[in-house]
């Protein structure tokens, strides 16, 4: 027997491609539940992601507490005796969608100033994967919020319309809202491992879309510029999808619509962008 013959390597058989997929998912399931491990083992971020709806509710929705209901609901365009708290609720619970998104990229430059990332990106998992996993977990650390803020509309005395189909499509919405913000704070960090990159975008984007989105104040106060720019908002959809249920338990899923597109594009985009550009250093 040669020595060929003797110490020859056979080759393995390759994998298919539902072999690849499965792996793939698995992958993305792994580092999904990291994202989900790393939030709720820190008491310090639960206890935060608790206090803070009320805090929203309490100082921002008290600012207009000395003004009489009628003038009120006047100023809000609002049904009478609707009340800025009902107005209020699904406009922040679509902020804070649109803020979480900043602490996914966050959770992005950690794993990469710790070298996380470059041992995951030394094994087959694809970039996308672990850029679609970042983004859906930042959007599931934003839902946590929201069973906590509607217990806190109801102990301010909040009272709610709507069937639970309306509601089901309204939770959807946020989630295509959460999504969507998250892929696209990922995709525009995904070179980047500065700390500050996070916070001073966070800053840059989410003022002008909390501000002219009508989620906060009735758009159709806004000057003509503002209104322009709400009338293509997608923190603006969500609230105004949200407060049709909430106030006068009326949905127009055309804005459901426009959340699904919004997320769609994003992710789409993100995933094409980070599969190019992700990188450690």
């Amino acid at each position: 027997m040669s020595a060929e013959s003797k110490f020859a390597v056979w080759p393995r058989s390759q994998p298919g491609l539902g072999s690849d997929y499965v792996g793939q998912w698995s992958q993305f399931y792994g580092l999904y539940a990291r994202e989900l491990i790393k939030t709720f083992r820190n008491p310090f971020v639960i206890l935060i992601t608790i206090v803070q709806p009320f805090m929203w509710l309490a100082f921002f929705g008290s600012s207009f507490a000395a003004v009489p209901v009628a003038e009120l609901d006047a100023l809000l365009h609002a049904p009478p005796g609707t009340g800025y708290l009902a107005f209020l609720l699904p406009g922040v619970l679509s902020t804070s969608m649109l803020t979480i998104g900043m602490f996914g990229s966050m959770s992005t430059i950690q794993d990469k100033r710790f070298g996380f990332m470059k041992r995951v990106l030394l094994t087959p998992t694809a970039r996308s994967t672990v850029y679609l996993s970042k983004a859906l977990g930042s959007a599931t650390r934003g839902m946590v919020q929201i069973p906590v803020m509607l217990i806190a509309a109801l102990a301010f005395g909040v009272h709610f319309q709507g069937t639970p189909l309306m509601w089901a499509g309204y939770l959807l919405g946020l989630v295509f809202l959460g999504f969507g913000f998250s892929a696209f704070f990922l995709a525009v960090t995904a070179s980047s491992t500065d700390w500050q990159t996070p916070g001073v975008l966070s800053n840059f984007i989410t003022m002008p879309l909390m501000f002219a989105s009508g989620a906060l104040f009735p758009s159709q106060n806004y000057p003509g510029w503002m209104q322009a720019i709400a009338s293509v908002n997608p923190v603006g959809f969500s609230a105004l999808l949200g407060r049709g249920i909430m106030v006068d338990g009326v949905a127009d899923w055309t804005y459901l619509g426009y959340l699904a597109i919004f997320a769609g594009v994003m992710v789409l985009g993100g995933t094409l962008v980070a599969s190019r550009y992700l990188k450690v250093e």
